[in-house]
């Protein structure tokens, strides 16, 4: 057998901290993906079902803008900020203190983030018209637009305070290791959401409704799992608790930099409700969502399943074992991220006519939102990047330089969405929203790559041996992939007189051996399945 490379070296003990195997972080990151999995080909499902039932006009713009709302503060504030900074301060309380002591900790912290949002939604219901006014200024040239809009934000926005709690819950569960759970709990969204599009159609309000619905249902669901380890505690109000305070002071920067790439997609969309063709948000929002799918699947998996093990390690006596962590997180994101980014590149018109190509979705909106997909696709590394990253800072409690490089990530993209967009309009360009998605990529990548400089810097991430071979190895197996996909794809024009079925087939048919393309040159290059878990 050849020799080659271990993706983690032999795990060295460091004591009672020491980094888990990455055998286990390996099988977490399987459950959660798993998990995940499930609720992005319901996600697709429901996406198919909204492009085909509503199409990507004007009623459609409206909603997702009235969805992407609350959906910002969702990963800006409760699985960005909130997460982030609660689970280091769970896992220590976890680790010198009582079970007593911690169900305590989860009573007082749910009670006051529930008696915060509740205020916080009640203004931001109250105040919809202004949100819409903020977040999508040029729907104000068009009254029933921005009717719409308010009206379904008052529905959406409820959202925030129940999965804002459910994410406090799914944070309790994956600190004592409980990941599937949580990780499933994001199905009951997507079904509520097909649901009211089966039922509904084409009353564009129910979907705001069922979003409401499936917040109730996801929080509902993860209480018996609580209970189950003993911590589903009494909620009370303390926001003079010191560890109250300490958690809250953690999350106001981290409520930035975890969440910069949310930032700019929310920007896109203010940007784009400018744009003078109807359905420019909507062919961001759906070239995203087929973004998301990967992303959503693997690479927010791995984050979520290293933040307690780099939580435990973040002291001296662990620093060997972090290091290794951070590590073995990026190779895995390269792993299937770059497979996957030139799979989303290339094969973005056959995604979106296969997928979305039904009902109201028209031809042009294949075409406009293939081109935008292919922009994302350009930043999907950069965004998947900072998802691994971004905890390796936090878990040590050090907000301060994820929150400066996501400012001037932030500022770099918002200035060349502005002027890629402005360009393309003056040049006549049909489709002047692919400037807003690729700045929005070119914007992952500066964040990225500042934070990856920000670990090398401080010392806490030394690269592993090995990574030379590792990149020769992955550059000609992707070489070999995409050679594949290039020949085989066929024209646009192949893919849009083809049947639904036809379509579906020819995609499976390009996918499945482009995978077994890539893995298989990967075997013959000397790589090994077992050096995932560094064995």
């Amino acid at each position: 057998m050849p020799a080659g490379f271990a993706i983690l070296p032999t795990p060295v003990p460091t004591g009672p901290r020491s980094l888990p195997m990455t055998s286990g972080l390996l099988r977490s990151t399987g459950v959660v993906g798993s998990m995940t999995l499930v609720s992005r080909v319901l996600g697709f499902v429901r996406d198919v079902l909204q492009a085909a039932l509503f199409g990507a006009g004007a009623a459609m713009d409206a909603f997702f803008i009235a969805f992407r709302i609350p959906n910002l503060f969702r990963r800006l504030f409760a699985e960005g900020a909130f997460s982030q900074a609660f689970v280091p301060v769970l896992s220590e309380t976890r680790r010198t203190q009582s079970a007593e002591e911690v169900r305590d900790l989860v009573g007082v912290v749910s009670g006051t983030l529930g008696g915060v949002l509740l205020v916080l939604t009640a203004a931001c219901v109250i105040g919809a018209p202004l949100l819409i006014g903020l977040f999508a200024p040029g729907f104000s040239d068009t009254p029933e637009k921005f009717g719409q809009a308010v009206e379904m934000l008052r529905w959406t926005f409820p959202y925030l305070m129940f999965v804002s709690l459910v994410a406090l819950a799914g944070g309790v569960l994956n600190a004592h290791g409980r990941f599937a759970a949580p990780a499933f709990t994001p199905v009951w969204l997507n079904v509520c959401l097909i649901a009211a599009a089966l039922w509904y159609a084409p009353n564009v309000v129910s979907l705001a409704i069922a979003v409401f619905i499936a917040g109730v249902i996801q929080l509902l669901f993860l209480l018996p799992s609580l209970a189950r380890i003993g911590m589903l505690a009494r909620p009370r109000w303390g926001w003079s608790d010191p560890r109250v305070r300490r958690i809250m002071l953690l999350m106001l920067p981290i409520m930035f930099g975890s969440s910069v790439g949310q930032l700019s997609l929310l920007v896109d969309s203010i940007i784009a409700s400018f744009l003078p063709r109807d359905g420019s948000v909507s062919w961001l929002w759906f070239a995203d969502r087929l973004m998301e799918f990967p992303l959503g699947t693997f690479s927010i998996a791995i984050a979520t399943v290293i933040l307690p093990a780099l939580s435990r390690q973040a002291d001296a006596a662990g620093a060997e074992g972090f290091s290794r962590t951070i590590d073995w997180a990026i190779r895995m994101v390269l792993l299937i991220g770059v497979p996957a980014a030139i799979g989303l590149f290339v094969l973005s018109g056959p995604l979106v006519a296969t997928l979305f190509f039904h009902g109201q979705f028209t031809a042009e909106d294949v075409r406009m939102t293939g081109w935008a997909l292919q922009a994302y696709a350009l930043g999907f590394l950069g965004f998947s990047l900072v998802k691994v990253l971004v905890p390796g800072y936090f878990a040590r409690q050090d907000a301060r330089t994820p929150v400066r490089c996501g400012v001037i990530a932030l500022c770099c993209g918002m200035a060349m969405s502005i002027s890629f967009a402005l360009v393309l309009l003056e040049m006549g360009f049909v489709a002047p929203h692919v400037g807003i998605a690729l700045a929005t990529g070119l914007g992952a990548w500066i964040n990225a790559l500042l934070l990856l400089r920000g670990l090398l810097r401080q010392r806490v991430y030394r690269p592993a041996p090995g990574w030379s071979r590792f990149a020769v190895r992955v550059g000609l197996a992707n070489a070999a992939m995409c050679a594949w996909l290039f020949w085989q794809r066929g024209t646009m024009a192949d893919w849009i007189g083809a049947g639904a079925a036809e379509r579906a087939m020819d995609l499976a048919v390009l996918i499945l051996p482009a995978i077994a393309l890539y893995f298989a040159v990967l075997l013959l290059l000397g790589w090994r399945p077992r050096e995932l878990s560094g064995a």
